[in-house]
């Protein structure tokens, strides 16, 4: 039965990989500050990990309908940089946080309360975990954060 693990299981990076350059010599990740990946006018859209993937896949769907969407590798949530996501949310007015976490009591909730504490005003959009997760492959794509739900919720938020 050869090495018995499974091989159906498929990690969450984008399907067809990721490119770019590899450093000659590797730089610490300095904590607390986030990646600014993409500049964009109408929406921040804030994740860690994986979901900086479907961020980035949804922002470049999101460009071809015309909407200009930032795009935030939070890469720590602890220490959070807070001046720099205020900064873009500020500059956008709206705000959606892709999160592979529960809505409720999660990274997402806190981020927003954080922000609203900094007394700014927009507009925000939540898009986490629905529910339990299946033992589904399919099942699974359906209940975590995907680029379908962000675009859509994206689209809600400015209302397009």
């Amino acid at each position: 039965m050869g090495s018995g693990g499974r091989t159906t299981v498929s990690f969450d990076v984008p399907e067809n990989g990721v490119e770019g350059e590899v450093p000659e010599k590797w730089q610490p990740i300095p904590l607390g500050k986030l990646n600014h990946l993409k500049s964009g006018d109408d929406i921040t859209l804030a994740s860690i990990g994986v979901g900086v993937h479907r961020s980035m896949e949804s922002a470049y769907i999101l460009e071809g309908i015309g909407i200009s969407a930032e795009v935030l590798d939070l890469r720590s949530i602890t220490p959070l940089d807070v001046k720099a996501l205020e900064s873009s949310v500020a500059k956008t007015g709206n705000l959606l946080i892709i999160d592979e976490d529960y809505k409720n009591f999660g990274l997402s909730g806190e981020i927003c309360a954080t922000l609203l504490e900094k007394e700014l005003t927009f507009k925000f959009g939540r898009i986490c975990t629905e529910t339990i997760i299946p033992y589904s492959r399919q099942l699974e794509d359906q209940v975590l954060p995907n680029t379908d739900r962000i675009v859509s919720e994206a689209l809600r938020i400015l209302k397009k």
